[in-house]
């Protein structure tokens, strides 16, 4: 059995761990390497603080861009060979050769060899450590759900996809009408005048409350949890670790307590932090556009064979505030592509030109967007904006959908970055819980995330 005072660390915890030693390993096997071989570069006698800095904040970019920063990736070994090689490769390569805050480039091309072999081994050499002797054991929780019996499946799937470590071993059914068949059989039913046994028994992490039903919760297993509380034992109510582990709004479980959800960010209205992104803004669409005027060319030859069509497309959006507009795209679909209705775009979409295809997945069709940016009409991030026909079909059987609109639509968005193509109402329920999400977190560091995502999403051809 674990030891009943095992460490856990949250998510957030875990990513913070994990950039903390990526630079001690990072500077100790610098400090290894300067000490045995002697590679007259990287010298720590010599170096001066800018230069470590500096080192450490290419890491910490190139590993957001390369996803080492994200926990899947992190416990995988393939994935964690690919991220770290990539990462190393494009941080030496920017370090090499930064003027003035990095050491100059030394005669020999082995000082060189010695300097990526030191960073590649510190990194994998943590990375490795931390797969086999911390997530496979202090990560791991125990958890015991308190809901209907209806609801297990859902809610333990939505916690456990995205936190491998995250293991509900046990429910108890809070539901007055006691159900008999139940398809998950690794999660045990515990009877309600159990639970107290159960949780000492099995080194219980946490105790979760999904039940909007209290009826079913009875004296006894409210007496239970009171002890269990006192006790030092952690209850906690199931949206909040849904909303922390999975970084979007549960809606799905969102009734009349609606307000406790969207206590909107304060970013929201702070002219400071707007009046930084909308010089961002114009900065970014300014390059963006000069950079379509750039490729128009060859993008207007390969449309003429490869999409035998106009070039720009134009379609009605839904913007702030619900003010229709105009947006700009390169076209990527056959002509008349709708001639039976508006339908949603699918991933593998027979309307989609092969050119069309390798546009979206670069993400090029949307350069002429940046029109759209500098005319006010949208925003670089925020929720990505939505056909009138679609809003008000999604908005007449989901609640909270056009909340959605309360900010700037985006070029891109904390959707965008975490999920696919809305191909169907359910699947845009999943895209709104995290729309909303970046709406009420809205921050400096939520945008460059973001940022980093969706570098990512067009260095590895993951657009839709």
């Amino acid at each position: 059995m674990l030891s009943k005072y095992k460490m856990h660390f949250e998510i957030s915890e875990r990513k913070v761990l994990l950039r903390l030693f990526d630079a001690i390993f990072v500077l100790g096997m610098l400090f290894l390497a300067d000490y045995f071989f002697e590679y007259h570069y990287f010298e720590f006698k010599r170096i001066n603080l800018q230069g470590l800095v500096l080192l450490i904040s290419y890491i910490y970019i190139f590993g957001a861009i390369f996803e080492m920063y994200n926990l899947q990736v992190a416990s995988n070994q393939f994935q964690i060979l690919q991220s770290v090689i990539l990462a190393t490769t494009a941080t030496v390569l920017l370090y090499l050769f930064t003027p003035v805050l990095s050491p100059e480039l030394p005669k020999h091309r082995l000082a060189i060899l010695v300097f990526y072999v030191a960073i590649l081994s510190a990194l994998l050499l943590w990375r490795f450590f931390y797969v086999y002797f911390l997530a496979t054991y202090r990560f791991s929780q125990s958890v015991v759900l308190i809901c209907n019996k209806s609801q297990v499946e859902e809610l333990v799937s939505g916690l456990e996809n995205v936190d491998p470590h995250y293991k509900v071993i046990g429910f108890v059914n809070s539901d007055s009408v006691v159900e008999k068949d139940f398809s998950l059989h690794y999660i045990k039913e515990i009877e309600k005048n159990e639970l107290s046994a159960f949780v000492h028994q099995n080194n219980i992490s946490e105790i979760l409350i999904a039940s909007h039903k209290t009826e079913g919760i009875t004296s006894d297993l409210y007496q239970q949890l009171l002890h269990l509380l006192e006790s030092g034992n952690i209850i906690r109510e199931y949206t909040q670790v849904y909303e922390s582990k999975t970084q979007r709004i549960p809606v799905q479980y969102i009734s009349r307590d609606f307000y406790r959800f969207f206590p909107f960010s304060r970013s929201n209205n702070n002219k400071l932090y707007l009046l930084l992104v909308a010089f961002l803004e114009f900065v970014f669409s300014l390059t963006g556009l000069i950079f379509c005027i750039i490729f128009i060319p060859l993008i207007f030859i390969l449309n003429i064979f490869g999409n035998k069509g106009p070039l720009f497309y134009t379609q009605e959006r839904v913007g702030k505030h619900g003010k229709i507009f105009q947006i700009y795209k390169f076209r990527t679909m056959i002509e008349n592509s709708e001639t039976n209705g508006a339908v949603f775009a699918t991933s593998n979409d027979k309307r989609i030109t092969p050119f069309g295809k390798f546009m979206r997945k670069a993400r090029i069709d949307e350069f002429p967007q940046f029109i759209n940016v500098l005319k006010g009409d949208m925003a670089i991030i925020g929720p990505r904006p939505e056909r009138p026909f679609f809003v008000k079909e999604i908005a007449d059987i989901m609640p909270f959908y056009e909340t959605r609109h309360v900010i700037k639509p985006g070029l891109t968005g904390w959707a965008q970055v975490n999920y696919s193509y809305g191909e169907s109402i359910e699947e845009s329920l999943i895209k709104l819980q995290y729309d909303l999400y970046y709406i009420k977190h809205r921050s400096i560091f939520l945008d460059l995330s973001i940022t980093f995502k969706t570098v990512t999403t067009v260095l590895f051809y993951r657009g839709q």
